[in-house]
C-alpha cells in the first residue's frame, strides 16, 4: 500500500549506522518466548491458576531481560505484544480455574518486562543536552509526586501507581538513548502493530458477534457496566486488551502506522482493524485517529501524499460496508449520532460534571495528592482505582503545579523539538510516528493517556522520532565524512580508490 522507502532521503547513505556488534541467532530468542507460550498454554489447560499467574509473571521478566540485553528489536516487540495479549491470557486464566482474580495480579507482568527498559536511565544524564532534558523533567515530576504519595497514602499504592506513571517514560528514553537501532525498531514496531490489529481486530468482532464465555465471566466479575452486557451484541469490545479506552488508543497508534505498510496482510488488518476500533465505541479517539492522520499527510512530500490519499480511497471502500450491514450498523450509526447531540448523551454530560466539580479542587491543590491517590484500599485489602477521566486533572490533582510543570512541560518541549524535523518528508513511519503521539496528546483531557501502555505510545512515538532523527544526522556525518575521505585520497593520488567499505559505520 503506501510505500516505505525514503523518498528524496537528504541523508543517501549506504552504509548503516546501526550497531555493528555481531548478534545472537534469533533462534534462542524465540525459543524463550516459545517457552513462554508453552507454559501459559500448559497452566490454562490443567485449570493450575495458582502456577499460571506467578509463574507467567516470571518467565516473561526472564524472557524480557534476555531479549533487553542480547535482541533489543525483539525486546520492543515483545513488550508491546504483553500489552496486547496479557489481559487475555489473564481471563482465560481466571475463567478455566473457576476462579477470578480481583487483583489481577497476572497484569503485573507487562509493567515488569517494561520496566526493564529503565536500565538506559543510567545514561539519562550524558543526554540532558543531547535532547534527554525533557525525560529527566518528567522523571523528576514523577519523582515528586511518588515522595507526595508515600506521605499522604500506602507505600503499596504509590508504588503501584507509580509503574502507570514512570513506565512511559523509561520505555521512551530507551529509544532515544539507543538511537543507534532506530531501522531495527522501526521494523520491530511495524510487525508488531502489523499482527496486533489483526488479531485483535478479528478477536475483537468474534467477542462482539458471540460474546466468549471467558468475557462474559469476566465482566461479570468486575461488575463494571460501561462495557455493556455480557451478551452478543451488547458487548462494548475490549478484544484481548484490558477495556475499550487501550484497545482504542492500540488500534488508533496501528492503523495510522498500517498507511506506512505494504503486503497482502493490509486490507484484512485494515477490514476488521476499523470495524472493531468503531465497535469499541470510543468516540474521544475517532477524533485522535482524524487529526493524526491529518497531521500525518501534511508531513509528507507530496509525492507520497498522493498514494497515502489512494490508500486512505481502498480502505474505505473495503471497510465503510462493513460498517453499513448488520449486526453492526446499529451500534456504530447511534454511537456516531450522539456527536451531534452531546447535550443528550450519558457519557458526555459525565465528563462535563467530572470537569465542573474536579477542575477548581484540581488547579488549586498546589502540592498534589500524590502518586497512589488514585487508588483506594478496600476491605479487603484489595487495590480499587478512582476513576479521574481527565489526564489534565488527574496530573495536577496527582503530582501537583510543580510536578505537572515539570511533567506537562516536558512533553510540550518534545512536541515542539519533533515539529522542527524534516526527516517526515522521506521518512513516512516518522510521520506516522509524530501523528500517533500527537493523537494520544489530544486525548489527555478526555482520559489519562498519559499512563501505563496509552503513555507508552504518548512517550514512544515522540522518542522514536528523536530517535529516527539522531540516526539520520549521524548517517549525515558519516557521509560527509567518508566523501572528504575519498576526496583526501583521490587528491594525494588519483590511481589511488580507497574502499570505503572497509570504513567505520558508527
Amino acid at each position: 500500500m503506501f510505500q516505505r522507502q525514503p523518498i528524496s532521503n537528504p541523508y543517501p547513505n549506504p552504509y548503516p549506522v546501526a550497531n555493528n556488534i555481531p548478534q545472537p541467532p534469533p533462534l534462542y530468542a524465540w525459543i524463550a518466548i516459545g517457552a513462554l507460550i508453552l507454559f501459559t498454554v500448559a497452566g490454562i489447560a490443567i485449570h493450575a491458576a495458582s502456577i499460571t499467574r506467578p509463574g507467567y509473571i516470571l518467565i516473561s521478566f526472564i524472557v524480557g531481560l534476555l531479549l533487553y540485553f542480547r535482541y533489543p528489536g525483539l525486546y520492543v516487540g515483545f513488550t508491546l505484544w504483553m500489552w496486547f495479549i496479557t489481559p487475555f491470557v489473564s481471563r482465560l486464566v481466571d475463567f478455566y480455574s473457576g476462579s477470578f482474580d480481583e487483583s489481577r495480579l497476572i497484569l503485573v507482568s507487562q509493567y515488569l518486562v517494561s520496566f526493564i527498559s529503565m536500565c538506559s536511565f543510567k545514561d539519562l544524564p550524558k543526554y540532558a543536552r543531547q535532547g534527554g532534558l525533557p525525560f529527566i523533567l518528567a522523571f523528576m515530576g514523577v519523582v515528586y509526586g511518588y515522595l507526595i504519595g508515600l506521605i499522604k497514602t500506602s507505600p503499596v499504592t504509590a508504588t503501584r501507581s507509580l509503574l502507570d506513571w514512570l513506565v512511559p517514560v523509561s520505555f521512551s528514553f530507551y529509544f532515544v538513548a539507543n538511537w543507534r537501532n532506530y531501522p531495527e525498531y522501526r521494523k520491530s514496531i511495524q510487525t508488531a502493530f502489523l499482527w496486533g490489529v489483526l488479531v485483535a481486530g478479528v478477536y475483537g468482532v468474534i467477542q462482539y458477534l458471540t460474546a466468549p464465555e471467558w468475557d462474559k465471566f469476566w465482566l461479570l466479575g468486575t461488575k463494571i457496566t460501561s462495557f455493556g452486557d455480557p451478551e452478543p451484541l451488547k458487548i462494548r469490545l475490549w478484544s484481548t486488551m484490558a477495556s475499550p479506552g487501550p484497545f482504542a488508543v492500540m488500534m488508533m497508534a496501528g492503523l495510522l502506522l498500517l498507511f506506512n505498510c505494504s503486503g497482502p496482510l493490509v486490507i484484512p488488518t485494515a477490514a476488521f482493524g476499523y470495524l472493531s476500533f468503531l465497535l469499541a465505541l470510543v468516540r474521544t479517539l475517532w477524533g485522535c485517529w482524524l487529526v493524526g492522520l491529518l497531521s500525518m499527510i501534511t508531513a509528507i512530500k507530496p509525492k507520497l501524499q498522493m498514494r497515502l490519499m489512494v490508500t486512505i480511497l481502498v480502505m474505505t471502500l473495503c471497510v465503510v460496508p462493513l460498517t453499513t450491514m448488520e449486526p453492526f450498523s446499529q451500534a456504530i450509526n447511534s454511537r456516531l449520532q450522539t456527536l451531534t447531540a452531546l447535550d443528550k448523551d450519558d457519557s458526555a454530560n459525565v465528563r462535563k460534571k467530572i470537569y465542573e466539580d474536579g477542575l477548581s479542587r484540581a488547579l488549586t491543590n498546589y502540592l498534589g495528592n500524590g502518586i497512589g491517590n488514585t487508588f483506594v484500599v478496600n476491605s479487603d485489602g484489595k487495590l480499587l482505582p478512582i476513576v479521574i477521566d481527565s489526564g489534565i486533572l488527574e496530573t495536577f490533582f496527582t503530582i501537583g503545579w510543580f510536578g505537572a510543570i515539570l511533567y506537562l512541560g516536558a512533553i510540550v518541549m518534545l512536541f515542539l523539538k519533533v515539529f522542527q524535523f524534516i526527516e517526515y518528508r522521506f521518512d513516512p513511519f516518522m510521520a506516522a510516528s509524530r501523528a500517533v503521539a500527537l493523537g494520544c496528546f489530544i486525548a489527555l483531557p478526555g482520559g489519562s493517556a498519559m499512563l501505563a501502555f496509552s503513555g507508552m505510545l504518548l512517550w514512544g512515538f515522540l522518542a522514536i522520532v528523536m530517535a529516527g532523527h539522531k540516526y539520520y544526522q549521524h548517517q549525515q556525518q558519516v557521509n560527509n565524512f567518508q566523501q572528504a575521505y575519498l576526496q583526501y585520497y583521490q587528491n594525494i593520488n588519483p590511481n589511488i580508490n580507497p574502499n570505503i567499505n572497509n570504513f567505520p559505520q558508527g
